[in-house]
C-alpha cells in the first residue's frame, strides 16, 4: 500500500516530472520541478494559501510517482507532453486544440507545386503561414497558380513527362504543362520565384506585368485576354489591400494577452508575419486558479491595494506561461519575437525551449512603452471582448439548458437532476420493432450516451411490451457491468452502462410511466420517472408524475427542452427504424429473384446503390456485374418486369 509519508522522504532532489493520483488511479494533476523533493512536499504541508482548487486536488490524492530528468528544460518538455496526453482534471488547460493552414511550396521538387497544407514539417519545401482562414489561404493558391501556371498534379517530374496527355488546365492557359516538357526546369523555376515574391508581400512587379498585359491585349482588340487580365490584377490588388501594416521592421512576432475574470480566461493572439498582421485568434484556458477577490486586501489602503493587484498579476501571469508551454507545443510555426502582457515564471527556460524547437533564438519580451506595448494591450481588449460576449452567450445558453433543467427540477419537487434519459418506440404495423434511448446532460444532448435496441422478444404492435424489453435491457445491462468492474476493483462510472439517469423521461403518460416503475422496481432500481403527456393533436401538454398531470407554462424553458428531449428521442428511433426497414425490404425483394443470393444481392447494391436503380438497369449494365451471368441478369429483368 501507497504510504504517502514514506514516499515524501524518498523524493530526490533533483530536476523532474510528478504526477498525483486518485484512488481510481486517475491522474488530477502533472507538474515539473527544479527539486522534486523540495515541490512535491510542499503540497502535503498544512494550507499555505493555494486557493480552494488545490486544497481539493490535495485531497484526492492516493498516490504520485514522479520522473526524474537531467535537466529543468526536459522536465518542461515532457510535462508538457503529459500534459497533452492526459489532459489532467487540475491542470490549466488549452481548450482549443486548432491546426492552422499554411501555404506550402515544395522546392524539393524539380518543377514545384503551391499547396494547402495543415502542418509544417523538417524537409525542402518552404512554408507561409500560419492564416487564420482556411479559405483565404485556397484562394490565395488558385491565384497563385492562376498567375504563373504552375502545375498543381502529382506526378512524378521528370519521370512521367510524356506518359499522358496535357490536362484541362494547360488548355485554359492555367498550366505550363511540364508534363509535357513544354517548359525547361530554369523557366519553370522563375514562374515558381515570382510566386514566391508574392507570398513574401511584393506584389508590385506582378501588378506592372498585369497591367502591361492587359493594355497590350486591349491594343491588339484581344478583349477576352484583356479581361483574363483585368480579373487577375484586381485579385491581386484585393489580396494586397487586405495586409494591414503593423511594423516597419518587417519581421515575425506574435502578440499574446488574455483577460481573466474569476476562473475564466481568454487568451488573444495576434500573428505578425513580415510586418503584417495576417490574422488572430483566442483561445479558452479551463481549470485557471481563481483570481484573489478583493475581500481579501484592504484595498483603501495603498500599500494593501499594491499586494492585492501583485496577487492578481501572479495568477495571470501563471495562466499566461501554462498557455505558452501548451501553444507553442503545438503549433508548427515559432516566430523570432514573441510579445507577452506579463513576466512569467520561468521565462528564460521557456525561450531556451523555444528556441531550441525553431532552431533559432527566440525571444519572450514584455513591452512596457510605445506602439508594441499598445499592441499588446490590444490584445488584452480584445480578450475582455470576447469574454464578456462569451458570458452573454453562456447566460443565455445556461437558461436553456441548466435553467431548464431546475424548471423541470421544481415542477417535480426534485432536486439535483443533471442526466436525464428518455425512451421512444418505432414500427409500422409491428414491423422491426425498435428502442431508441437519448441522454441529455445538463440541458443538452449527449449523443455518445445514446444507444438503440433492435427488441427482440416482440411480435406486432405492442408499445409496452417493446418499453418493458428496453428498459430491461438497458438497466440489467447496467448493474451487470457494474458489478464486473467492482469485482476488478475498476470504479464503476468507468462503464458506458453504468451511470444511470436522474431522471427518466417516458414519451407518454401513465401507461409508459407505470411500465417504467415496474421494470426499476423488479431490478432493484430507484430512479425518479415522469411521463411526456401529449394532447389529441399529438402536441406536448405536460409531465404525469406520481399519478399526477402537471401543467406546465408552454411559454417556458422547462417546456422547450421537454419538448427537445421527446423530438429527439422520436428522430433517432424513426431514423433507426427506417434504416432497418430500408435494408429489410431490399435483402426480401431481390432474394425473390431465382439466382440471387447474398453475394449477388451485395454486387448488385456496390453496382447501383439503390432499389430504385437496380429496377431501371438495362440488361447491358447488369452484365457489368462480375457476379452475374445472362440467365440471372434476364431472372432480374424480367422480376421487375413483373412486378
Amino acid at each position: 500500500m501507497f504510504q504517502i509519508e514514506e514516499e515524501l522522504k524518498k523524493l530526490p532532489k533533483k530536476p523532474g516530472v510528478y504526477v498525483m493520483r486518485d484512488k481510481a488511479d486517475g491522474i488530477l494533476y502533472v507538474g515539473k520541478a527544479k527539486n522534486l523533493h523540495n515541490r512535491v512536499r510542499s503540497y502535503f504541508r498544512e494550507n499555505i494559501g493555494r486557493g480552494p482548487a488545490i486544497d481539493k486536488m490535495v485531497s484526492l490524492i492516493a498516490r504520485f510517482e514522479y520522473i526524474v530528468t537531467d535537466s529543468e528544460l526536459e522536465a518542461l518538455v515532457l510535462e508538457n507532453n503529459l500534459i497533452k496526453e492526459h489532459s489532467p482534471k487540475y491542470n490549466t488547460l488549452l481548450k482549443d486544440d486548432k491546426t492552422y493552414p499554411y501555404v506550402k511550396v515544395t522546392l524539393g521538387e524539380p518543377f514545384p507545386r503551391i499547396l494547402f497544407s495543415r502542418s509544417m514539417k523538417k524537409d525542402k519545401s518552404k512554408y507561409f503561414g500560419p492564416y487564420t482562414s482556411a479559405a483565404a489561404v485556397k484562394d490565395t493558391i488558385d491565384l497563385l497558380n492562376k498567375l504563373y501556371q504552375l502545375r498543381t498534379c502529382n506526378k512524378n517530374l521528370p519521370k512521367d513527362i510524356g506518359a499522358e496527355r496535357p490536362c484541362l488546365n494547360h488548355h485554359i492557359k492555367q498550366c505550363l504543362a511540364p508534363c509535357q516538357g513544354y517548359v525547361d526546369e530554369k523557366a519553370y523555376r522563375v514562374q515558381v520565384n515570382g510566386a514566391l515574391e508574392f507570398l513574401n508581400g511584393n506584389y508590385a512587379p506582378i501588378l506592372k506585368d498585369l497591367e502591361q498585359k492587359m493594355k497590350k491585349a486591349a491594343e491588339e482588340l484581344e478583349f477576352e485576354e484583356a479581361a483574363r487580365y483585368r480579373d487577375l490584377y484586381n485579385n491581386v490588388k484585393s489580396v494586397a489591400q487586405k495586409q494591414k501594416i503593423t511594423d516597419s521592421g518587417g519581421e515575425d512576432k506574435d502578440v499574446i494577452a488574455l483577460h481573466q475574470e474569476g476562473n475564466e480566461a481568454v487568451v488573444q493572439v495576434f500573428f505578425v508575419r513580415d510586418g503584417k498582421l495576417i490574422g488572430r485568434e483566442h483561445y479558452y484556458m479551463t481549470h485557471v486558479s481563481e483570481l484573489p477577490g478583493e475581500e481579501l486586501f484592504d484595498v483603501g489602503e495603498e500599500e494593501e491595494y499594491a499586494k492585492f493587484q501583485e496577487a492578481r498579476r501572479k495568477v495571470k501571469a501563471e495562466t499566461l506561461r501554462q498557455f505558452l508551454q501548451q501553444f507553442y507545443a503545438g503549433t508548427p510555426f515559432i516566430p523570432r519575437e514573441i510579445m507577452i502582457q506579463y513576466e512569467v515564471e520561468d521565462l528564460e527556460l521557456i525561450e531556451q525551449w523555444l528556441t531550441g524547437r525553431k532552431g533559432g533564438r527566440v525571444y519572450l519580451r514584455v513591452p512596457k512603452i510605445g506602439s508594441k506595448e499598445k499592441l499588446v494591450e490590444l490584445a488584452a481588449q480584445n480578450a475582455k471582448l470576447i469574454l464578456d460576449q462569451d458570458r452573454e452567450h453562456l447566460k443565455r445558453e445556461e437558461g436553456r439548458t441548466i435553467g431548464a433543467v431546475k424548471e423541470i427540477a421544481g415542477i417535480l419537487g426534485l432536486s439535483g437532476i443533471e442526466r436525464m434519459e428518455a425512451f421512444d418506440i418505432s414500427n409500422t404495423n409491428g414491423f422491426e420493432n425498435v428502442a431508441s434511448m437519448v441522454v441529455f446532460e445538463k440541458g443538452k444532448p449527449k449523443p455518445s450516451d445514446y444507444r438503440k435496441f433492435r427488441i427482440k422478444t416482440v411480435a406486432g404492435p405492442d408499445d409496452y411490451a417493446c418499453m418493458r424489453e428496453a428498459l430491461t435491457r438497458r438497466f440489467t445491462h447496467g448493474l451487470e457491468e457494474a458489478e464486473e468492474l467492482r469485482k476488478k476493483g475498476m470504479d464503476e462510472k468507468l462503464g458506458s452502462f453504468t451511470k444511470f439517469p436522474d431522471l427518466l423521461m417516458m414519451d407518454g403518460g401513465r401507461g409508459q410511466v407505470n411500465v417504467a416503475l415496474e421494470v426499476l422496481k423488479e431490478l432493484g432500481v430507484n430512479v425518479p420517472v415522469c411521463g411526456m403527456v401529449k394532447d389529441d393533436n399529438h402536441h406536448t401538454r405536460g409531465l404525469y408524475f406520481n399519478n399526477v398531470e402537471m401543467p406546465i407554462d408552454v411559454r417556458s424553458e422547462g417546456f422547450k427542452l421537454i419538448t427537445r428531449v421527446q423530438d429527439e428521442a422520436h428522430r433517432f428511433a424513426i431514423e433507426y427504424h427506417r434504416s432497418l426497414r430500408g435494408k429489410t425490404q431490399v435483402r426480401s425483394v431481390l432474394e425473390e429473384i431465382p439466382g440471387v443470393g447474398p453475394s449477388r444481392r451485395k454486387a448488385l447494391m456496390r453496382k447501383f446503390g439503390s432499389l430504385e436503380e437496380i429496377k431501371n438497369a438495362t440488361l447491358e449494365q447488369l452484365l457489368e456485374i462480375p457476379e452475374l451471368n445472362e440467365k440471372v441478369a434476364k431472372e432480374i429483368l424480367a422480376y421487375f418486369q413483373r412486378t
